[in-house]
């Protein structure tokens, strides 16, 4: 892990510096004291540049008072892990199918691989992260998902050791969080006989904001946010124009599940989720800290 290198910022005058400071001060009050939960994916977890960008914002935001909480997926470094087993992935409806020996490798790279490095790289950025999984402090109780097929109801699919979540305990991050750790989440449940569960982390970031009542949600993602069908981004949606959205079919693919998720925590009471584009450096800070809008914004009302 290469050690943080500080951004020449030579370029910009001081009182332009300050200036950007003082814009930001309004946001740092408004959100003082409140969790934010992000789900961490897509090129910002794999890009070593935007990895760097994504702790020193962690960071930044607990350092003026904010409550981060991470939770990571972690497809490609499982797709890979699996395949030096001579394993290839298999997908139903978008869900990986989890059997016994993939549920071992997924549980490896995430709770191991995966959730140690994000760990590594906040604490070098400065911050005290900490690592859980479903099972620390009976976080995310889950059972078997009945996966129906989209195209006939009458059959279901068997996806293996894919859970839904069933139950969340908060108390272990709330514990953490009022000691000043940041809480990274792998994605993964137990059930009620003890079994383990993989868990989709769109869905376990979108269930935690809402039992946290988290002030925001921001999912980094791939893509700009959410796009009209003539591809352009918008910006500012209400939970009724993402119905809408879904209804005529501009919404569709990779994007349905995260969007649900999303949908729901905002009607579950977030007050607003941000679906922004991990690929721009530091997005999760313009986002959260300026009036500039870099994604689309989930409103509850």
């Amino acid at each position: 892990m290469t050690a943080p290198t500080v951004p020449d910022l030579q370029h910009i005058a001081p009182r332009e510096q300050a200036e950007i400071l003082a814009q930001a001060l309004p946001y740092i009050r408004k959100f003082h004291g409140k969790t934010i939960v992000i789900k961490y994916g897509g090129n910002a977890m794999i890009d070593p540049v935007l990895q760097q960008d994504f702790a020193e914002d962690v960071v930044l935001l607990k350092l003026v008072g904010m409550n981060p909480v991470v939770v990571h997926g972690g497809g490609p470094q499982i797709d890979e892990a699996l395949s030096r087993l001579g394993k290839k992935g298999t997908f139903i409806q978008g869900m990986r199918v989890t059997d016994e020996e993939t549920m071992e490798v997924v549980e490896w790279v995430l709770a191991g691989q995966v959730q140690q490095d994000i760990v590594g790289l906040i604490n070098a950025a400065g911050g005290k992260a900490v690592g859980l999984t479903g099972r620390d402090g009976g976080l995310i109780r889950a059972r078997k998902l009945k996966m129906v097929d989209k195209n006939d109801p009458s059959i279901e699919h068997d996806v293996g050791q894919v859970g839904e979540i069933e139950s969340i305990d908060p108390s272990v991050v709330k514990a953490l969080q009022d000691d000043q750790f940041i809480p990274v989440i792998s994605p993964l449940g137990f059930g009620s006989e003890n079994e383990n569960y993989n868990i989709n982390a769109d869905v376990v970031a979108g269930k935690l904001a809402e039992v946290l009542r988290a002030e925001k949600l921001v999912l980094l993602t791939n893509t700009p946010g959410v796009l009209d069908k003539a591809g352009n981004l918008l910006t500012d949606l209400s939970a009724r124009q993402i119905d809408e959205l879904f209804a005529d079919g501009t919404i569709s693919g990779g994007m349905l599940p995260k969007i649900s998720g999303a949908l729901d925590a905002a009607k579950g009471g977030v007050n607003a989720v941000h679906i922004i584009d991990g690929r721009v450096p530091h997005a999760m800070l313009l986002e959260i800290l300026s009036d500039q809008a870099y994604g689309t914004m989930i409103r509850s009302h």
